[in-house]
């Protein structure tokens, strides 16, 4: 009998036991079992956003870090655009500090003058990007204007990483080899981003801070000096005879206050001509340069590749802040057709605009390199790829001159170098008028013009609404070169109700990437659409065409 209760007072503490050791494993395994379906969760979505970017791997091992950290209770696109975003930030910093080490004890051969500076400064810009794509982002997620402005900043970031390799394919040196590899792996999170951003990407309307911009710009200035005097802080006035602040609009921009974001500085610039390569960095912006009209304040420069210079650092004038506005101003690289590649006006900055401007050379003459910029009523001129880089652009009623090239060439007036789909970039030329210069025009029959070329394989550029003359040839676009056929069928070139002799699209190249557009298509290529002109060309004064 009392083996009995012993065997089951056993049996009942051991049912007890059990039960309590069941119920222990099943509160346990739940939050576990959850964790596991949630981390599971992640990754199928990991994967699913990885697969559409150039770079998969890449992307899923920056992303995959995230497993089973609580960065979002319930994670989403943006969450995962934010991490590489933040990847791409703390490759860039390591770069930056590689960039540090070159030129030092001879690690880098530089054979064009300026490469590692480009790479500096641009790389800079970069990061800046980087960071205020974050900002945009995470400030207003659902906004989609300010995911419109990071893509913007990211397109000008990529274009960064091919301006530093084009001047780093001629140098040598030790520490050449890796800085290639810091470049593309770095670069790879920024087009992973950049792919991501744009997935989501769309428009909205918003209007831009208001930044201290001059409403006397639009006046009629014959006292310019008594109005800017009176009305702004931040004036300095530039004249050769010395009777400005300064002798020279490069000291003028070094006196100009750094970072100032809501406020502009003036720089009346004198007639008179200004021998020297003025640079605007990225920390100067909202410079305004104000001449006293295109045919008597001219900034002159000879930089070219001829001369050893690197195409970026050619430019007579460069800018990289943001927020420049000039008018009633020249700039001109005078180097001549033989010394090849010669930039006047090289853009890096973000919401640049010229009125009334006149930009002269012979090849490269302007390099829309970055970012949104707007040109109105300005004249060009130049002879071959005379309107390049990978800015987004609008020109609007403008005077487009072609000119007489060297012996065997021929002239091409731009050169897109969108390198994507993901980029929101291109030239878009608006109500002006593509002409040819007197000695051009009368050799028309020998020497072939043409509207533009494909500088890389998603190259954009549209003509809308304009005068065409009749020195373009019939065909109206060509090739990068001879028998080379890429990007024909992946580039966008197109013309909508333009006019004029050499306006006829009928016998225009074939290419799959070649379009006659109609409204619906043009429409996107408007000041509105395209660089979002609604919503900061006001606060410059500067008129401007919506619509079309």
């Amino acid at each position: 009998m009392a083996s009995f209760i012993i065997l089951k007072l056993f049996l009942l503490l051991s049912a007890i036991s059990l039960s309590r050791t069941w119920a222990l494993n099943s509160s346990s395994s739940s939050p576990s079992s959850a964790t596991s379906l949630q981390d599971s969760q992640s990754l199928s979505s990991i994967k699913s956003i990885c697969k559409t970017t150039p770079y998969p791997d890449v992307c899923f091992d920056s992303l995959k870090l995230s497993i089973g950290i609580s960065i979002n209770i319930n994670p989403n696109i943006i969450t995962y655009l934010l991490q590489t975003l933040q990847t791409a930030i703390s490759e860039s910093e390591n770069l930056s500090n590689l960039f540090l080490d070159a030129g030092r004890h001879s690690n880098i051969i530089e054979k064009q003058r300026g490469t590692i500076q480009d790479c500096k400064e641009v790389h800079q810009i970069t990061l800046s990007a980087l960071q205020r794509s974050v900002s945009r982002i995470r400030d207003a997620p659902n906004n989609k204007q300010k995911l419109d402005d990071a893509r913007a900043y990211l397109s000008a970031a990529l274009t960064n990483k091919n301006t530093c390799l084009e001047g780093l394919d001629s140098a040598s040196g030790p520490l050449k080899p890796t800085l290639l590899n810091s470049i593309h792996d770095t670069y790879k999170h920024v087009s992973n981003s950049l792919s991501i951003l744009s997935s989501q990407n769309g428009h909205t309307n918003r209007r831009l801070m208001d930044m201290g911009v001059p409403t006397w710009i639009s006046r009629k200035l014959d006292s310019r000096t008594r109005i800017l005097e009176s009305e702004y802080d931040h004036v300095l006035t530039v004249a050769t005879d010395g009777t400005g602040n300064f002798t020279t609009i490069t000291d003028a921009i070094n006196f100009a206050p750094n970072n100032s974001y809501n406020e502009r500085t003036i720089i009346y610039v004198k007639q008179g001509v200004y021998e020297e390569n003025v640079e605007i960095p990225d920390y100067k912006p909202n410079i305004v340069l104000l001449g006293d009209g295109a045919d008597v304040t001219l900034i002159t420069g000879n930089r070219s590749m001829g001369d050893g210079w690197t195409t970026f650092r050619s430019a007579t004038l460069g800018v990289s802040g943001d927020g420049f506005l000039a008018r009633d101003i020249s700039i001109e690289n005078k180097a001549g057709a033989k010394k090849y590649q010669a930039v006047a006006l090289r853009i890096s900055a973000d919401l640049a605009a010229l009125y009334r401007c006149s930009i002269n050379g012979f090849q490269d003459t302007l390099y829309v390199h970055s970012f949104r910029q707007f040109y109105r009523e300005c004249d060009i001129s130049g002879t071959i790829d005379f309107i390049f880089g990978n800015a987004a652009v609008v020109f609007q009623g403008c005077n487009i001159v072609s000119r007489m090239p060297m012996h065997g060439q021929f002239t091409v007036i731009t050169a897109q170098s969108r390198d994507t789909l993901d980029e929101n970039t291109g030239i878009s030329i608006q109500n002006c008028s593509i002409l040819a210069a007197n000695d051009l025009y009368s050799n028309s029959n020998s020497v072939k013009s043409y509207l533009g070329r494909p500088w890389r394989v998603y190259s954009q550029t549209v003509y809308l609404e304009s005068y065409i003359d009749n020195f373009i040839d019939p065909t109206g676009w060509t090739q990068w070169a001879r028998d080379d056929d890429r990007g024909l069928d992946t580039l966008y070139y197109g013309e909508y109700n333009n006019y004029g002799p050499g306006s006829s699209t009928d016998d225009r190249v074939t290419w799959p990437g070649y379009h006659v557009m109609d409204i619906s298509d043009a429409y996107n290529f408007t000041v509105s659409e395209f660089i979002t002109g609604g919503e900061w060309l006001d606060s410059t004064s500067f008129p401007y065409d919506d619509g079309v």
